[in-house]
């Protein structure tokens, strides 16, 4: 039997993670009255800021504490122990990834930086987030559900928005260093404050690893067997002048490069491959009062993604080159109607760019326009709150979309709230799909869903526990179709299931768990989607001990088909421990994948081994 075949022994913990999922929400709820602590304000739901607790749409927050006690190094290592997000990679640290949230294709799914849309316009139909770092980031959210109405295209599976650092309060500089397994180092620092409505904080970070071949060669014979190292350079930044109460003028940018080796499932052993991906955002943001109940905020922002790979076999050397740029000018407004109600609207205008060269003399250079203008009103009444949100886009040479969010809460008990929405979504095709010469199809249509969802959630001091029973379906989604040898609208999708989430506190131990229960197929087929799996859970846990903090996180996935193969059910643990030697240094470490599981998230691909990793932390 081949190692990633379906085993009885990785199924066999299946059913206990559920178990450890009811455990981890019910140790939760001892919390005592003495540690009651405010819920995270978030913004991603709804554009206006909210209590995480009154946010309808389905909402978690990754905030730094759980950044940094978690020790992952990129934003992927950190997603996968959240509910309904599922990734797939081809091989270790900078290989290129998928992202399945709720099901939806990578495309489906948008990625925001400081508000700023991280987008690909090529033809492969994924997002460039293997090559984002932690050292960058302050906190995560996370909204699932088809928000198109809110956010335009790509946002029927949901939102997640990566916000980077911003100083406050005194001068504040960190420095870090770890090292480790296969050759794996990695260095930080960072500086942040603020003084007379001066704000600023700047950070980077470097990133090393010798890596693993990705390909294993009992699936794949033609593999090069040759370790396939990453290397990342990161920076960002950000400063802001607050020259009145409610005036602030600011730039805010975000670069990283990334350089992998990488193996592809087709040549010959001795072939080698590179890669290089530029990644670049900046944004200059102004946000006004313009009156006692009106807040505006207007921005201009760029992002780039650039990627060239090199081919080296006995035929000779190749190399490719994408290019994908979009800039945005946005004006967003929000207005107090009252203390319990308030209208967001706002337009959008978008200048979408892709050029490449293939290599073989194939060069392509296309660009659009987008118009969106959209408006949204919420609030409460009572036990009652509401949500609407409407949107309309209009695409160049593309069908225009009107969509719509209809959300409902109403509070049993204080404590808890049972929620319901419905909404309309569509997603754009790339451009890449539309224009690629041989196999682009400039009469693509978007793609079109409708989303239904019920929900409990939960909410006392700091344990907050959400379940939400979901539906989705999507009609003319883009797929290859060999038959005419160009992408088609001939898709039909759906997806149903359950979601758990949970986080809060037993005594001094932080406990996070998950589980999403879901059944994405082809509607036409009615086979499962590739490489989706039914059954996704994690929990991990957190404890203080004097100066000790020590975690650990236990992750699992159901099988999955991936083309004619199966992969496997797994599941996968990881330890962490930090110690505080003083104030401003601490000592941490940890171990990636402790018991060695074999597993792969795409067929012929390999996962990390066990990995062993240390460092040194100084913060003034």
């Amino acid at each position: 039997m081949n190692r990633f075949t379906p085993r009885t022994g990785g199924a066999a913990m299946h059913p206990l993670l559920p178990a450890l999922f009811i455990l981890a929400c019910s140790s939760a709820s001892a919390q005592t009255d003495n540690e009651r602590t405010l819920a995270p304000v978030v913004v991603t739901a709804s554009r206006i800021e909210q209590s995480q607790t009154d946010a309808l749409p389905h909402t978690t927050v990754i905030g730094p504490e759980e950044i940094r006690n978690s020790q992952a190094v990129d934003l992927p290592s950190l997603l996968k122990h959240e509910a309904g997000i599922q990734f797939t990679q081809n091989g270790g640290y900078g290989e290129a990834s998928g992202l399945f949230l709720r099901g939806a294709q990578t495309r489906q799914t948008l990625v925001l930086i400081d508000g700023v849309p991280m987008t690909k316009q090529d033809a492969t139909g994924t997002v460039s987030i293997e090559h984002l770092m932690l050292d960058q980031i302050d906190h995560i959210e996370v909204v699932r559900g088809n928000v198109s109405s809110i956010y335009g295209s790509s946002a029927v599976g949901g939102v997640i928005q990566i916000f980077t650092k911003r100083g406050e309060g005194p001068p504040q500089a960190s420095v870090s260093a770890e090292a480790g397994s296969r050759d794996t180092n990695r260095v930080s620092a960072g500086i942040s404050g603020s003084s007379e409505g001066l704000h600023y904080s700047l950070s980077a970070s470097n990133f090393h690893t010798g890596g693993f071949s990705a390909l294993n060669p009992a699936q794949i014979p033609s593999a090069n067997p040759d370790h396939d190292g990453y290397r990342n350079t990161s920076a960002s930044g950000t400063i802001s002048q607050e020259w009145a109460k409610g005036q602030e003028f600011g730039l805010r940018f975000l670069g990283t490069r990334g350089k992998a080796d990488f193996d592809q499932n087709f040549g010959a052993p001795e072939d080698v491959q590179t890669s290089k991906t530029d990644l670049g955002m900046f944004s200059l943001f102004a946000r006004n009062r313009l009156a006692a109940n009106w807040s505006s905020q207007l921005s201009y922002s760029e992002f780039r993604d650039k990627n060239e790979n090199r081919y080296e076999s006995a035929f000779g050397v190749t190399e490719d080159s994408f290019r994908t740029r979009t800039r945005a000018l946005q004006w967003n407004n929000e207005i107090a109607l009252n203390a319990a109600w308030a209208v967001i609207a706002g337009v959008e205008r978008q200048w979408q760019m892709l050029d490449s060269d293939d290599g073989y003399g194939t060069v392509f250079d296309v660009n659009r326009n987008a118009d969106s203008v959209y408006a949204g009103l919420q609030g409460k009444s009572g036990a009652h709150q509401w949500q609407f949100n409407v949107r309309h886009d209009q695409l160049d040479r593309v069908d225009s979309a009107t969509t719509g969010y209809l959300g409902y809460g109403y509070s049993l008990t204080e404590a808890l709230k049972a929620t319901a929405s419905v909404s309309t979504g569509f997603s754009a095709p790339p451009l890449g799909y539309l224009y690629a010469p041989g196999f682009g199809n400039p009469d693509l249509k978007p793609e079109h869903a409708r989303s239904v969802e019920t929900g409990l959630q939960y909410a006392l001091q700091d344990v907050l526990l959400r379940a939400v029973v979901f539906a989705t379906r999507t009609r003319d989604e883009l797929q290859y179709d060999p038959v005419s040898n160009r992408f088609e609208n001939i898709a039909r999708t759906r997806n149903k299931g359950l979601e758990l989430s949970a986080s809060g506190k037993w005594f001094d131990t932080s406990l996070r768990g998950s589980l999403t229960l879901q059944d994405p197929r082809d509607d036409v087929t009615d086979e499962r989607l590739r490489r989706r799996a039914r059954t996704l859970a994690s929990v991990s846990a957190s404890r203080a001990i004097q100066r000790w903090e020590i975690g650990g996180n236990v992750d699992y996935s159901g099988s999955r088909p991936d083309g004619a193969s199966w992969l496997g059910a797994y599941w996968v643990a990881n330890l962490n421990a930090r110690y505080a030697v003083s104030k401003a240094f601490s000592v941490f470490g940890r171990i990636e994948n402790l018991f060695d599981r074999d597993y792969q998230t795409a067929y012929g691909y390999n996962q990390p081994p066990r990995g062993v990793f240390v460092g040194v932390n100084w913060k003034s």
